[in-house]
């Protein structure tokens, strides 16, 4: 135990230790008083009110205690009830040896005072105490007896024969001392023998009272004491003369008593007197001893009860701080920390505690960092996910979705967040067309491929697109099969550029080579027309005409489709400057509503307040012209066609961008060609190059655009969006600009 343990513990145990104390001097000397009141008898009343103080302040003391741990109990404190219980305990185990001590102690105390006052005892003293007087009582009746004898002789003899008469029945009786007086107590003769009486010259005169009682005619016999703590026998009589009934002298005799009766009548005497006094104090020493014996186990018990108090305190004391500091470790305070009491079992206990809770603290210390740690790695794995133009997803052994990309998101146009915890086919059941992803998925998985690749084509109407899979089984853990990482690329836009660029090297090349000899043909033909005219019969001249004009309409063809392909193959060289779309559309419909022959019906609505965008208007213009020629191509054997262009501005936010789109109500697109519809060749007429939409998307993509086409069931449909990368000012100055 500690120094400062030790501190503690005297300043908890010395006021009660200081009052204990005094209560128990203050017992030991209240029962002195009771044994001998001589004493400490005066101090008796101070000694109980001492002992009364100290066993209010003792009650006060545990009675404010006992309220504490009610309370405590009351509201459910810890370590309340163990210290109930502990102190129930001990109070049981404290008060019932002193209650039983107690009550068998005052039986005692009872039984022995009882035991002093025996019959017999008492008894056996009068017998003593009657033997005693009947012994003195038959002595001085004989010396009185022998007195009066003495009187009778004494009767005749003349004043001058008093002194030798007396010497002579002094030895005759063996008397201590005779005397005789006159009836005023003067000393008429006296006798006595040697040393009794030395320190004196004139015998003891009777006093006046026995003188008047003699002179009453009765004589007086009394015990006297003396000098040396001895009796003697003082025997008075009258004597009378030679007048019958005149006493005209006192005859006195002394005969001093033997020691050993004085010794024997003085021990009976003062036994019988202290026995007396014992039966008038019976009742009060038994009230005293019962009192003293009730404030000795009083306050035993009240000490009992708080040191009972005390000692489950302290005891409880660590068990409470170590259930108040596993509480605070179950709320996650790691840092608590006990005092430890003592070097015992307890106090072992809190050091292992402490032990407990700095591993465990150190231990949360290193899981929180490994979990910053893995926050960082985590966030900059996000990051790397997000910046990635890869879509990742991650799947568990069962094919639960686990996390994703955002560009995950972007790629299968789905929102992958309500799925994570989903089987695989919540994929497909979210967006059918993504059912070959799923497939291709599904079976790589079930076959527990490690690595594989795979490529996927999802079919949307006229919109292909073409996704590069690669999937990796993740480790698991005791070599179990772990979870899937799936990194997938839409690749449409590579692919069409591969595509792009061989046809555009086809077209090069086809070009070049058609190019070349189209012009001696011409130049041919028309030579030969010009030589041979004018030198053929008209029948001849005719069929040579219409061969010749048949050969250059032919090159003129083979120049018109060998110009597409030029077009088709020359690299982009835009020359961009502001451009109203609006405007732009305006122009070329009304081309189209001017031209001789049918007149094509063409309706606009258009969004007035559309701002200009940086394009190359004569590119643009072509994209109009083989997009309005397809539909009057489509619209040939129409009763009724009809042709919309629509224009709106499409996005608030930092993306805006121009949407336009061509309608017809024509037959639409055929089903089989939905795919390569904006391929080089991909046409379904006779006299088509299958140039046209292909150019369209050339065009298109030159601008940083898209455009999908699709069949509305009332005809085809194709809609470009331009995006909006300079913005005029308002759409009021367009309106004035156009007026």
């Amino acid at each position: 135990m500690d120094s400062s343990t030790v501190r503690r513990l005297l300043r908890r145990v010395h006021p009660i230790a200081l009052l204990s104390g005094v209560l128990l001097v203050a017992l030991i000397m209240m029962n002195a008083a009771t044994q001998n009141s001589d004493r400490f008898g005066n101090l008796y009343s101070i000694l109980l009110l001492i002992n009364l103080i100290g066993i209010v302040l003792l009650l006060v003391l545990i009675g404010t205690n006992i309220y504490k741990l009610a309370a405590q109990y009351r509201e459910g404190a810890v370590g309340s009830r163990l210290t109930l219980r502990l102190f129930t305990m001990t109070v049981v185990i404290a008060i019932v040896p002193v209650l039983v001590v107690f009550f068998f102690s005052l039986q005692a105390i009872n039984r022995g005072i009882d035991s002093w006052f025996d019959v017999r005892v008492e008894k056996a003293l009068d017998d003593a105490l009657l033997l005693g007087r009947t012994s003195l009582d038959a002595i001085k009746q004989d010396l009185v007896s022998k007195t009066n004898d003495m009187a009778a002789e004494l009767s005749g003899t003349s004043t001058r024969l008093a002194a030798p008469t007396l010497n002579l029945l002094r030895e005759q009786y063996t008397l201590g001392e005779i005397s005789l007086f006159d009836q005023d107590g003067l000393v008429i003769a006296s006798s006595s023998q040697e040393g009794l009486g030395a320190d004196t010259l004139l015998p003891d005169s009777p006093g006046e009272a026995i003188r008047s009682q003699i002179r009453r005619g009765l004589s007086y016999a009394n015990l006297d004491p003396v000098a040396g703590g001895e009796l003697q026998l003082r025997i008075v009589v009258p004597v009378y003369g030679r007048e019958v009934g005149t006493a005209d002298r006192i005859l006195q005799v002394l005969q001093p008593l033997p020691t050993r009766y004085a010794n024997l009548g003085e021990s009976v005497q003062s036994a019988f007197a202290e026995y007396e006094k014992l039966v008038y104090l019976r009742g009060p020493l038994k009230f005293g001893f019962t009192l003293t014996l009730s404030l000795v186990a009083l306050i035993t018990i009240l000490i009992a009860l708080w040191a009972s108090i005390f000692s489950a305190r302290r005891l409880v004391r660590p068990i409470r701080d170590l259930a108040q500091g596993t509480a605070a470790v179950a709320e996650g305070d790691y840092r608590k920390r006990l005092h430890v009491p003592s070097n015992d079992e307890l106090g072992v206990l809190v050091k292992s505690f402490n032990e407990m809770t700095e591993r465990i603290h150190s231990a949360q210390t290193e899981i929180k960092r490994g979990q910053r740690e893995a926050e960082v790695q985590r966030t900059y794995l996000e990051t790397v996910l997000t910046h990635l133009s890869s879509g990742v997803l991650s799947f568990d052994t069962r094919g639960n979705l686990r996390t994703y990309n955002t560009v995950a998101n972007d790629i299968l146009g789905i929102d992958l967040e309500p799925g994570v915890g989903d089987r695989l086919s919540w994929i497909a059941n979210t967006d059918p067309r993504l059912t070959a992803f799923e497939e291709v998925l599904r079976e790589h998985m079930e076959n527990g491929s490690p690595e594989w690749q795979s490529e996927v084509v999802l079919q949307d109407g006229a919109n292909r697109t073409v996704l590069m899979l690669r999937g990796t089984r993740l480790p698991g853990l005791r070599g179990r099969r772990g979870g899937y990482v799936l990194v997938f690329d839409d690749v449409t836009t590579m692919i069409q550029a591969q595509r792009d660029a061989a046809w555009s090297e086809v077209a090069r090349r086809l070009a070049h080579e058609i190019k070349n000899p189209l012009t001696p043909i011409q130049l041919s033909a028309e030579r030969i027309r010009s030589k041979c005219m004018d030198s053929l019969q008209d029948k001849e001249r005719e069929t040579l005409d219409r061969s010749t004009r048949t050969i250059v309409d032919q090159v003129e063809a083979l120049k018109s489709m060998v110009n597409a392909f030029s077009n088709y193959a020359r690299p982009p060289q835009l020359q961009s400057a502001p451009v109203n779309l609006n405007t732009l559309i305006r122009d070329v419909a009304d081309m189209y509503r001017g031209k001789s022959g049918k007149k094509l019906p063409i309706d606009l609505e258009l969004d007035d307040a559309l701002p200009d965008i940086k394009a190359d208007s004569g590119r643009l213009r072509q994209v109009l012209h083989n997009l309005i020629t397809n539909s009057k191509d489509a619209l040939a054997d129409s009763e009724s066609p009809e042709i919309k262009i629509s224009t709106r501005l499409v996005g608030k936010g930092e993306h805006p961008y121009l949407e336009f789109a061509i309608e017809d109500n024509g037959p639409g697109f055929p089903q089989a060609m939905m795919d390569r519809l904006f391929e080089p060749y991909a046409t379904d007429k006779e006299k088509g190059s299958g140039l046209g939409l292909a150019i369209v998307k050339k065009i298109v993509e030159e601008h940083s655009g898209s455009l999908s086409a699709d069949n509305t069931g009332n005809g085809a449909r194709v809609v470009i969006r331009l995006p909006l990368t300079e913005v005029s000012a308002a759409p009021e100055q367009h309106r004035e600009k156009r007026a």
